[in-house]
């Protein structure tokens, strides 16, 4: 088992920077309700008391059996309590892929060079301290220019035992040229246990370069979880990144792209399906600072029962970033009367000869769509299910890889399923 236990094999500048964010989250003030980055937020959420560092006792070899993701892939990871219990590789020479643990110690300088580099800036930058101050594991990936990875590398993150919190990361750069796909599923091995889950996320994209990032947040619901991602693009790189939210109480998704170079690219993407009592709380920020990038955000939300969503993203063009070609929307699909979807698009540009739009939509299904599938023998629950279903694949079918898709709309159809059992 691999994890990061012993200060005297890290490099000293982790160590450093570990101990300077644990004063910077010691520091830092708790979010409040007039905070615009916490707006329409339930607070109480943030209420972390009692809950301490994962155990290190993990039925390991039922979560491995468990791990059941695409079933072929380039590389596989399982992580309990952020540790290492499964790994199984197959990249090429030349590409490294390793559990964060080791590559702090065999690639110092490769990880010192993108880990947490830029800014939080939607919010959550306490947090973020706390992640630094309290990583143990996860994933570091570099692939080199002109080098693909031939299928997905995949990632399993499970939470075991009450009152636990852990702190998976994620480190992903990409050479000149190059390609990769990534997916991390973060799950709780049990439906019972209470546990808190603060996520982080890497993703550099080097020029000309693809670099596609997925997760899947199906934790239990008496879990929170708060995923924080940052990603830059370099000039002509392609960076995509989709976030599926179906377990969790409480959610919180930061999701900040960085268009760096002239003519890259950024597809940002989202499902959530809040039922229940369930709150997703999503924050994004589009960062154009060269001329010539495009960005592209389509988050969508089918609330359930009492559920509630929070959407607040930002379009914002750099003075100098002309000719930026951006667009933001957020559509909301109520299943209910009683859910509740917030939306607070925004545009702030500071270029010329630009292409921005921003939107959100909020709407029920209409009786007309009901009755047409009722007249083709569709009993009503399963009729709202199915357009649910649908609205949902637009976001899903950008991800442009069958697999991928497959696995998404197995985790998006228990889901589903789930709701109309009544189950929790």
């Amino acid at each position: 088992m691999s994890s990061i236990t012993s200060s005297s094999t890290l490099p000293a500048w982790f160590t450093e920077r570990q101990q300077a964010a644990r004063a910077r989250y010691e520091s830092l003030p708790a979010p409040k309700r007039n905070d615009e980055t916490w707006r329409f937020s339930n607070l109480k959420q943030l209420d972390f008391a009692g809950f301490e560092m994962a155990a290190s006792n993990v039925p390991a070899a039922d979560l491995i059996a468990r791990s059941h993701g695409l079933g072929k892939t380039a590389a596989k990871f399982v992580f309990a309590n952020d540790q290492l219990i499964h790994s199984e590789c197959h990249v090429a020479n030349g590409i490294v892929c390793l559990p964060l643990a080791d590559a702090l110690v065999s690639h110092s300088e490769l990880v010192k060079a993108h880990f947490m580099k830029q800014e939080t800036r939607l919010g959550s930058a306490k947090f973020a301290a706390l992640h630094e101050a309290s990583v143990a594991n996860g994933l570091f990936v570099h692939v080199p220019d002109k080098t693909e990875v031939d299928g997905t590398i995949e990632v399993h993150h499970w939470t075991c035992g009450s009152n636990t919190m852990s702190f998976p990361h994620t480190l992903v750069v990409t050479g000149k040229s190059s390609k990769v796909r990534v997916i991390d599923i973060f799950r709780s091995a049990d439906e019972l246990s209470p546990g808190v889950v603060i996520a982080y996320n890497d993703l550099a994209a080097g020029q000309n370069s693809q670099l596609d990032y997925v997760a899947i947040q199906a934790v239990n619901e008496v879990s929170r979880i708060i995923q924080i991602n940052e990603t830059t693009t370099a000039r002509d790189a392609s960076a995509k990144g989709f976030i599926l939210n179906i377990g969790a109480s409480w959610a919180r998704n930061e999701s900040l792209s960085r268009l760096e170079g002239a003519g890259s690219r950024s597809d940002m993407l989202s499902v959530s399906i809040p039922a229940r009592e369930q709150e997703y709380d999503q924050r994004t920020f589009q960062h154009h600072v060269s001329p010539g990038a495009y960005s592209d955000l389509l988050y969508k939300n089918s609330l359930y029962d009492h559920s509630r969503t929070i959407f607040s993203g930002l379009i914002f063009v750099d003075e100098g970033a002309h000719h930026t070609d951006a667009y933001q929307t957020c559509r909301n699909l109520l299943m209910s009367d009683t859910c509740e979807a917030n939306s607070m698009p925004g545009l702030e540009i500071n270029a010329d000869q630009v292409k921005c739009s921003h939107g959100s939509t909020s709407s029920q299904i209409s009786d007309e769509e009901i009755f047409y599938l009722r007249a083709r023998g569709i009993d009503p629950v399963r009729a709202r299910q199915l357009i649910a279903r649908g609205f949902s694949v637009e976001a899903v079918e950008r991800l442009n890889d069958e697999a991928t898709e497959a696995l998404v709309l197995n985790f998006i159809d228990d889901k589903f399923a789930n709701i109309a059992s009544g189950g929790a």
